[in-house]
């Protein structure tokens, strides 16, 4: 007993030195890097309570106040939501101390890029303090993150656009044989993958003998965006590139199947509900993958040469300087910086992690419901459908938009 004591006081010392030296090491140019670890952290965290928290949940009586004991599945969701409202609550006080910081003078942006042990802190309590507020809280939360959520998608629509003009122009700014080709190969994978996944979505979601209507107007939509983006991109006055029109397909069909496989279990149209744990499965994974992605591309492009996340009075960062350099060695012109503008908005940089932290926690929980008077799960079914199928048809209007604003507003720079 006391040589387990000894070790369990040697690892916790250890681990609070370790900490302390990664905490220390942070800096101010690597701390977007710091935020994106502690949102993956809070992944996993909920993940792993999500797991094993159920039981010692159960044992709490101001969560577990129902007559009738729910199931475990009621008591993973309440895990993960809470989890989820503790760092939706960090990011958002985070954002409104941000608000109006201008240049690096203000103290806040010492605050913004320093003090990481203290985050750290502050972080765990409010997510152990989350585990202490009554479920009606957390069952408002659950409500509201819907809609988060749903901004959420939309800032993602915007980073995927972002990324593929980028992409696109920096392959033909090469100007080379070698780069056109292969311009058209990832184009022509694309379509190809954007029409054998609508082929499948029919074989899916359009059973014989049954009325799928709403079904096969999602998927027939779909593709037409597909036609309507290649007609545009090609348009002699919009003078674009099939590159983006292709990926911008493809992902408005993933997100046609993401809604379409939302559908309830028992409605006949959907025809994944025999394999329902293999494709719950797949897309947790998936939108997990790309959600992490989308706040990491945020990060990245915060200090970019892009106006995303920029305040209007911050100057572009140069494109030979890196994205995120990691070195710790200090500046000779460090004092002179301090007077620069900030180069992004650090209030919508953290408001991007609170809409993250909602969505991840409708991902992890089926977008399902935490509380409700029976003390059962219940499943949300079609506000789930509808809130992917519009963030699809959202893609292609903002799609459409970045080809046509350009003609339609000569004058101004998008």
């Amino acid at each position: 007993m006391w040589a387990a004591s000894c070790l369990a006081s040697c690892c916790a010392a250890c681990a609070c030195s370790a900490c302390t030296t990664v905490v220390s090491g942070i800096s101010r140019r690597s701390a977007r890097i710091a935020y994106c670890g502690l949102f993956a952290l809070s992944l996993i965290v909920s993940w792993i309570l999500r797991e094993v928290a159920a039981p010692l949940m159960e044992q709490i009586p101001w969560i577990n106040h129902f007559h009738k004991t729910p199931d475990r599945e009621w008591f993973e969701t309440d895990a993960v939501l809470r989890v989820s409202l503790g760092n939706f609550l960090f990011f958002t006080i985070l954002a409104i101390m941000m608000v109006g910081v201008k240049n690096q003078k203000d103290p806040r942006d010492s605050l913004h890029h320093g003090g990481w042990m203290a985050k750290v802190v502050c972080w765990c309590l409010l997510v152990i303090f989350m585990f202490f507020l009554p479920n009606e809280i957390v069952s408002f939360y659950e409500s509201i993150s819907k809609f988060g959520s749903g901004l959420f998608l939309l800032v993602q629509v915007v980073l995927l656009l972002d990324f593929v003009h980028g992409w696109n122009d920096k392959w033909v700014g090469y100007d080379e044989q070698f780069w056109y080709a292969a311009l058209f190969a990832v184009s022509f994978v694309c379509y190809v993958g954007t029409f054998a996944f609508s082929g499948l979505l029919f074989h899916w979601f359009t059973a014989s003998g049954q009325d799928c209507g709403l079904n096969t107007f999602f998927i027939v939509m779909t593709l037409i965006f597909a036609f309507v983006f290649a007609i545009a991109a090609l348009h002699p006055a919009v003078n674009g590139s099939v590159l983006p029109a292709s990926v911008i397909s493809l992902y408005c069909m993933y997100l046609c199947y993401s809604g379409l496989s939302s559908e309830p279990r028992e409605y006949e149209c959907n025809g994944l509900h025999r394999h329902s744990k293999a494709v719950s499965t797949s897309t947790l994974t998936i939108g997990l993958l790309t959600t992490v992605l989308s706040v990491v591309y945020s990060a990245v492009r915060a200090g970019s040469s892009t106006t995303l996340l920029s305040p209007p009075s911050s100057p572009r960062a140069g494109a030979d300087k890196p994205l995120l350099p990691l070195d710790n060695k200090p500046s000779e012109k460090e004092e002179k910086e301090k007077a620069k503008p900030v180069t992004y908005s650090y209030s919508f940089f953290h408001i991007i992690f609170s809409l993250a932290s909602m969505y991840s926690a409708m991902l992890l929980t089926g977008w399902s419901t935490s509380v409700g008077e029976s003390g059962k799960l219940v499943d949300v079914g079609w506000p789930s459908v509808w809130v992917r199928i519009l963030t699809g048809w959202a893609t292609a209007g903002l799609y459409i938009w970045s080809l046509v604003a350009p003609i339609l507003f000569p004058d101004r720079e998008f």
